[in-house]
């Protein structure tokens, strides 16, 4: 039983939701959706190739997943009030050091720091915040959480893009830099300050080391792996695919955009169309709308707004997997574990997000074509839905 005095009222609860949407939504605009805004002017700039200054970026969320799996550690003694203050506190550093960079080395260890700063600030501190103090109801405030997170590009892309035309890319980081600092710091600090509840008593036998080797786990984290890897590649390379298909590339670019809002749409209809299913089943039919949506994007031939429909089903899927993610390890193992086992979670799905740009266009080539590649993610999702039959969790339940 929770003690009385740490249960957290329901005023506590919206306010810790309303602070995450706007730091979230703030982080991953600064820290993620930036970049791929001001890489081209970054290399055309400094000189250095795409490539490299796109690895140096995927490096960083390589870092972040590693550093995720302690983090979750801190996060379940500790919560989340000061492990996301000091990650904000570590990205202003970080991005205005990026901003600074005179070489491609010290440019990487900006971002090697930024990863850090990510796995602090970005979506696995916050669910383990909303999975803790929302108790029995955090699915309804991750759904919320990612409704609102999701239009993080929405507001960060446009805003770079604009700063860039005025500032250039130099510029543009310090200034987001500075938003960084201003919007999360304090908002970490005193909107995430109040009492970090003891989660309910697991099973005595219940151990996070066995869970995490166990054949559900270990299946939950391929499937999310599979999952992540397939939506990030499908959105990075969703634009070429279409010009392939005789788009142009505005015409592309709005179904990318319309993409979004079905991303947004999707997480909105979660609880009713899939939420009331068990964990694994749950699994099972998001991972296989993937599949489904990715291989109808890469099969269909035309016209325009037959390929704009699809894309934004996928984005749709794309969404509802986010949300998969956010909830496999609370719906399954004892949440006094939540935040270790979720960041062990994490780790590959966030190598998955820094792999997936550079190895879809990678495998376009030699599999003959953007369509030809689709068809092979969705692949990889249709076996994520298959691995997902076998994540229903007895240990530690």
């Amino acid at each position: 039983m929770h003690d009385v005095r740490t249960v957290p009222g329901a005023a506590f609860r919206r306010r810790v939701l309303v602070v995450l949407c706007l730091t979230e939504i703030t982080s991953w605009g600064v820290l993620y959706y930036a970049f791929p805004v001001l890489a081209p002017a970054v290399s055309a700039d400094t000189g250095w190739s795409v490539g490299a200054v796109t690895g140096a970026f995927s490096a960083g969320l390589g870092v972040s997943a590693v550093a995720g799996i302690g983090v979750g550690r801190l996060l379940d003694r500790w919560g989340p009030r000061w492990v996301m203050t000091a990650g904000s506190l570590l990205g202003v550093p970080a991005v205005v050091a990026i901003a600074c960079a005179p070489t491609w080395p010290l440019f990487l260890g900006a971002w090697l720091l930024a990863g850090l700063a990510q796995s602090a600030t970005l979506y696995p501190p916050a669910f383990a915040a909303l999975t803790r103090w929302w108790g029995p109801d955090r699915v309804r405030a991750l759904t919320g959480l990612t409704l609102v997170a999701g239009l993080a590009s929405t507001v960060f892309a446009p805003l770079s893009a604009a700063l860039l035309g005025g500032y250039g890319w130099r510029g543009t980081y310090l200034v987001l830099a500075v938003v960084l600092l201003v919007v999360t710091v304090p908002a970490h600090l005193a909107g995430l300050r109040g009492p970090w509840p003891e989660a309910p008593a697991p099973p005595e036998r219940a151990d996070p080391g066995a869970i995490a080797r166990s054949r559900p786990f270990l299946l939950t984290v391929a499937a999310v792996f599979l999952g992540t890897f397939c939506g990030f590649a499908v959105a990075v390379n969703q634009v070429p695919l279409l010009i392939e298909r005789g788009l142009d590339v505005q015409t592309a670019a709005w179904a990318l955009g319309l993409g979004g809002l079905g991303q947004v749409a999707g997480r909105a209809v979660y609880t009713r169309a899939v939420g009331r299913l068990a964990p694994a089943g749950r699994a099972v039919v998001v991972l296989a709308l993937l599949a489904a949506t990715t291989a109808l994007l890469g099969l269909l031939p035309g016209p325009a707004w037959l390929l704009v429909a699809a894309a934004v089903l996928t984005g749709a899927a794309r969404g509802i997997t986010t949300l998969l993610q956010a909830t496999a390890v609370s719906d399954r193992w004892p949440s006094k574990f939540y935040g270790r086992l979720n960041g062990v979670l994490s780790a590959p799905a966030t190598v998955a997000v820094a792999v997936s740009p550079w190895a879809g266009a990678a495998l376009a080539g030699p599999l003959g074509g953007y369509a030809e590649l689709f068809v092979v993610l969705a692949g990889a999702a249709a076996f994520g839905a298959v691995l997902a039959l076998g994540t229903r969790a007895g240990a530690g339940r």
